[in-house]
């Protein structure tokens, strides 16, 4: 029994070591993935806390103003609610500030119409205080009021039924906080502190270019190794764009904003023409890159041609991006970065040229599309664009007169 026990531990010990050696690098890698997480998420919580950080120093000016108005110039002796009027101001949305004072009002209004006229015939108590948030509720739902509308609503309810035995005549100050402390919300994001609306664009702008152009180079890279997983990893962050896009397209709104309201900034209103009017083909360019990148991966896993130029043509488009997001940045022309689109455009003919499969022909046309799209988001029309991809590419069709374009293979059966 000693004997057939011995060679089973010695074969569990080799086992487990071989089972070592096997592992161990792919520990290294889980370890090394874990600690890039840990930099990527540290790098992101400091680009959110520099985005931040302006909306934090006018939300605290705002509050304090706020109160300080209420009380020392109106007389109010416990200003709750013009703080919490003017920060729930700057909580909107950047871009919907103004609004959201309107509403913030309106929500005021209907609270202490709803909650006073309920107290007067019911008294106070639980189930009062109950029966006045339900129908304020169902009021505001009912006019078709926004969500801010209806939250300020029931709250204001709240407040109107559980402070009125303590406190009389709550309903006109609650009133006037609402209006000192939206105004003063206003007064400070666009008199006494208002941001620049450019480095507000340039930061939010950021991390969407980035994505683009850095999803475009590991498509080019995956086309080069045929690397079918790296190909889907691309396509998999390209589909998750929406925290980004939103980013973008927010501060766009805010920007717009501030220029408007603010004296100081009206001058940049020229230059905001340029990432309003990109907004929209940008977000065209992330949706025709992700069909890129998807048919780069049917591509790779179909083992069709992929001819030299073709993810050269994705790299200069990566390379298009990070110019245009350049140009963007210190109010410059974008030339270099249209160039480069066009550059793309003349390389997917090349590689077109060579001959492609059927996934390759989608590929060709979607460097064809998003060349289109980043020529459009650095100021040109479509139809500028459109002619000019269509030249860029006739111009390859034409350099290989002497060797016909081939037409794209079928597609693979099953």
């Amino acid at each position: 029994m000693a004997r057939d026990r011995r060679p089973s531990l010695v074969r569990r010990v080799i086992l487990r070591d071989r089972g070592t050696d096997v592992e161990g690098p792919r520990i290294g890698e889980a370890v090394a993935h874990l600690r890039q997480r840990g930099k990527l998420t540290l790098h992101d919580r400091l680009h959110r806390l520099r985005m931040a950080m302006g909306l934090a120093v006018q939300a605290g000016l705002a509050a304090g103003l706020s109160w300080l108005a209420a009380h020392e110039l109106l007389g109010n002796p416990q200003p709750v609610f013009a703080p919490i009027s003017a920060v729930g101001t700057l909580a909107a949305s950047v871009g919907q500030r103004f609004r959201r004072t309107v509403e913030l009002i309106v929500g005021v209004g209907i609270g202490v119409a709803v909650g006073d006229f309920l107290i007067y015939l019911l008294g106070t108590g639980p189930w009062q205080l109950g029966l006045v948030v339900t129908l304020a509720i169902v009021l505001t739902i009912f006019a078709g009021a926004s969500v801010a509308i209806v939250i300020q609503a029931a709250a204001t309810a709240v407040l109107i039924v559980t402070l009125s035995p303590s406190t009389e005549n709550l309903e006109i100050p609650r009133f006037i906080d609402a209006f000192v402390g939206g105004g003063i919300a206003l007064l400070v994001t666009a008199v006494l502190l208002p941001l620049n609306p450019l480095r507000v664009i340039n930061r939010a702008a950021r991390p969407a270019l980035d994505l683009l152009a850095a999803q475009l180079d590991n498509t080019a890279d995956a086309l080069r190794e045929r690397d079918r997983d790296k190909a889907q990893l691309a396509l998999d962050r390209l589909r998750d764009n929406q925290e980004e896009l939103s980013a973008f397209t927010e501060a766009i709104e805010g920007a717009k904003e501030t220029a408007i309201l603010s004296p100081a900034r009206w001058h940049r209103r020229n230059e905001l023409t340029h990432y309003a009017e990109a907004a929209d083909p940008i977000d065209r360019a992330m949706r025709n890159a992700g069909t890129l990148t998807r048919r780069a991966v049917t591509l790779i896993e179909d083992g069709e041609p992929i001819p030299a130029t073709m993810p050269d043509a994705v790299a200069h488009l990566a390379e298009s991006v990070r110019l245009l997001k350049h140009e963007f940045a210190v109010a410059e022309e974008p030339e270099k970065a249209r160039d480069r689109a066009m550059r793309a455009v003349g390389e997917a003919g090349r590689a077109y040229a060579e001959g492609v499969g059927f996934s390759g022909s989608v590929v060709i046309a979607q460097v064809r599309t998003t060349a289109s799209d980043l020529m459009v988001a650095s100021g040109i029309s479509q139809e500028e664009a459109n002619r000019g991809v269509r030249q860029s590419f006739g111009d390859q069709d034409r350099m290989h007169d002497h060797d016909p374009p081939k037409p794209p293979a079928a597609p693979p059966l099953g």
